[in-house]
């Protein structure tokens, strides 16, 4: 027989079953902690009885005095482990048994080295869990990007880059719960599984209940059901809604999402963009430590006050095309081309004369847009659950935030007379049955709900994912959550 070389995987499970038979236990339930790595950190040198737990990262063995970092959610420390201080028995262990990926848990006593490290000087350690595989090499960490979406727990521990991202996702949510609650906004939950795919214009996943033997949806919105609850007398709500799109993939869309939306009633879009520009703009302060964002080789400046433009004047602007001259598709169509504008990867067949005038302005000029605006006077047909202007009521009082090319922020005054609101919704559903499989169907127990009565409202959604993908300078928003969604290997 030819004699394969074992790998490292074998050989730490010989390691293991050696440790077992000195009645070691290599995954004992509990160590009791002094302090973080974070907090050990901070001690002053010369501090004894420091009991620190963590995985490692890094490892130098040598004859007498040999050194490790180990790593936890916040920080890494280095350890110093010497033959004088554990003994010949303990130190052997140790040179034996503790590898790279291995969580230890160390008392000691602080120093600092001669260039200024504070390290733990290891009286007594445990082995806490034995790491069958080996980490990546620790100088070019995890740097295949597919390898880190469907590995994140690699990702994570290699790439303090990454922890920092996800760090400042923690904080804005955080940070936005804190400022929505300060202003009188109640956190509530509504249901992901829904009768109708309501709330946006997009395309459902579709999934079967057993026990009512019904299909359902997943959730695409939870905007119907917020408002919902204003009708049931609450002033200000807020959610951050998980939301399923069954929609195409790329760098700025997730199918499975997480979306902030809340509404307020007795407010209008207005009063809405004011409040947004304060929200935002203290909130990016306190995570960020400015308003400045530096995103794919552009500076974008938060600082308020944000223009204003409407969608007429930025298609103008953008292309040459007045929309309000160009009132039917074939009208827009024949203007599109005459400015030699191609459309021809859009399904045009499918799509209203609102539809196409959002596809033309999402082609030509919204990928232009760096610094943030408020993008203003949307079509009514794109609107369903939006309230129509009072002097210009082809219009809605609606605004986006839009910056760095991409959509931050849906906003509207929100739509509250029901004759008006089932005349749209039945609209939709035409467009729905024609082919526009992104048209809202029709809710009746939402209009009826509007039916008893709704205040005032406006409110806005808002992608969490893609505002941190802006804000931590990523081009891919898979890299702005834990575990994307990946085609099976």
């Amino acid at each position: 027989m030819t004699d394969i070389k074992k790998s490292t995987r074998d050989e730490r499970i010989e390691l293991i079953q050696q440790l077992r038979a000195q009645g070691v236990n290599p995954y004992p339930g509990r160590f009791e902690r002094t302090h973080t790595l974070l907090q050990a950190l901070e001690l002053p040198a010369d501090q004894p009885g420091v009991r620190v737990g963590g995985r490692i990262i890094a490892i130098r063995k040598m004859g007498k005095l040999s050194f490790a970092h180990i790593q936890d959610a916040a920080a890494k420390i280095q350890l110093c482990f010497t033959l004088n201080e554990l003994g010949a028995e303990r130190y052997e262990f140790f040179k034996k048994f503790i590898d790279i990926g291995d969580f230890v848990g160390v008392e000691g006593t602080t120093f600092l080295t001669k260039t200024g490290e504070k390290t733990i000087n290891t009286q007594s350690f445990q082995l806490l869990s034995k790491a069958l595989l080996t980490l990546p090499e620790k100088w070019h960490g995890l740097t295949d990007q597919e390898s880190c979406y469907r590995q994140r727990y690699l990702d994570l521990i290699m790439n303090p880059e990454s922890r920092r991202r996800f760090e400042i996702r923690r904080g804005l949510i955080r940070e936005i719960r804190q400022f929505l609650e300060a202003h009188d906004f109640l956190e509530v939950e509504t249901p992901i599984l829904q009768n109708k795919p309501s709330g946006a214009m997009a395309r459902p996943f579709i999934t079967h209940h057993n026990a009512l033997d019904i299909d359902l949806y997943l959730r695409i919105a939870p905007e119907t059901y917020l408002k919902r609850l204003i009708v049931g007398g609450y002033d200000r709500v807020f959610e951050f809604a998980r939301c399923f799109r069954n929609e195409g993939i790329s760098t700025a869309h997730l199918q499975e999402f997480l979306m902030l939306e809340y509404y307020a009633a007795y407010w209008d879009y207005e009063i809405n963009m004011d409040f947004t520009e304060r929200l935002l703009s203290a909130v990016f302060e306190k995570v960020l430590g400015t308003l400045r964002v530096e995103y794919l080789g552009q500076t974008i400046d938060f600082t308020p006050p944000w223009p204003r433009k409407s969608m007429r004047e930025v298609i103008l602007e953008g292309t040459g095309i007045d929309i309000e001259t160009c009132r039917t598709k074939e009208e827009l169509l024949s203007r599109a081309a005459a400015q030699n504008i191609s459309l021809a990867d859009i399904d045009v067949a499918a799509l209203g004369w609102g539809a196409l005038v959002d596809a033309l302005y999402k082609k030509t000029c919204r990928p232009a847009i760096v610094s943030p605006l408020f993008l203003t006077a949307h079509p009514l047909e794109l609107s369903p659950l939006a309230r129509a202007n009072d002097e210009n009521p082809g219009v809605t009082d609606r605004f986006q935030l839009v910056a760095a090319g991409m959509e931050i922020i849906n906003a509207y005054s929100e739509l509250v007379d029901p004759v008006d609101q089932r005349r749209r919704l039945l609209e939709q559903q035409g467009l729905r049955d024609a082919g526009d499989d992104e048209a809202m169907p029709f809710d009746e127990d939402y209009v009826r709900c509007m039916e008893y009565g709704m205040p005032p409202i406006s409110g806005w959604g808002m992608g969490i994912d893609r505002l941190v993908a802006l804000l931590t300078n990523e081009e891919n928003i898979k890299n702005t959550v834990y575990f994307p969604l990946m085609r099976p290997v």
